[in-house]
């Protein structure tokens, strides 16, 4: 089976599933290893189809019907300083970090994935911005950016954006951003 056939595979198998699909399960339909699957979804978004990693495996979320797990767009602002309290208090109260996203003035939506499950997902990406390899997008919008979350249920979702808000990490989404959600 060539690239694109298999990718469309994925994306069949995806469609048809009524619940997350473990990178293995995907492996094991298209006859590859679970690395080409990873390497896969990566060019599956990349070609623009919204493939979400969640703990239990791959979802769809490409408009095909609801989300197989919720997720919620949350509007946030800090500081480089509270990136780890930030993080941390999303994954201990069981919310995943799928990605995070600036609406830049010039350059409009910038998004890059994030998939921070855990303390030790976040210490990992600490670590990568201390090392200098690179600056969180907050920089580029005076601390202003957007996180999409996943969690098991609605109620954890409300509860990681009580506790952002507990914190004053949660700022106010403007009447021109409601179009990002």
């Amino acid at each position: 089976m060539k690239g694109g056939e298999r990718r469309d595979a994925i994306i069949r198998e995806l469609r048809g599933a009524g619940a997350p699909v473990s990178g293995s399960s995907l492996a094991k339909a298209v006859g590859v290893s679970r690395q080409v699957v990873v390497q896969d979804i990566a060019l599956l978004r990349a070609d623009g189809h919204d493939v979400v990693a969640t703990s239990r495996g791959y979802v769809l979320l490409d408009g095909h019907g609801e989300p197989q797990v919720p997720t919620r767009l949350v509007k946030v602002c800090h500081g480089i300083d509270d990136l780890a309290d930030e993080l941390t208090t999303i994954v201990d109260l069981g919310g995943a970090v799928l990605n995070v996203m600036v609406n830049h003035r010039v350059y409009g939506k910038i998004t890059g994935d994030l998939d921070i499950r855990n303390r030790r997902d976040v210490e990992r990406y600490l670590d990568n911005i201390r090392s200098g390899k690179s600056f969180p997008l907050l920089t580029v919008t005076s601390g202003y950016h957007f996180h999409r979350v996943a969690a098991e249920s609605e109620e954890q979702l409300d509860e990681v954006e009580s506790a952002l808000r507990e914190k004053g990490y949660l700022a106010e989404v403007m009447p021109y951003e409601g179009d990002l959600q």
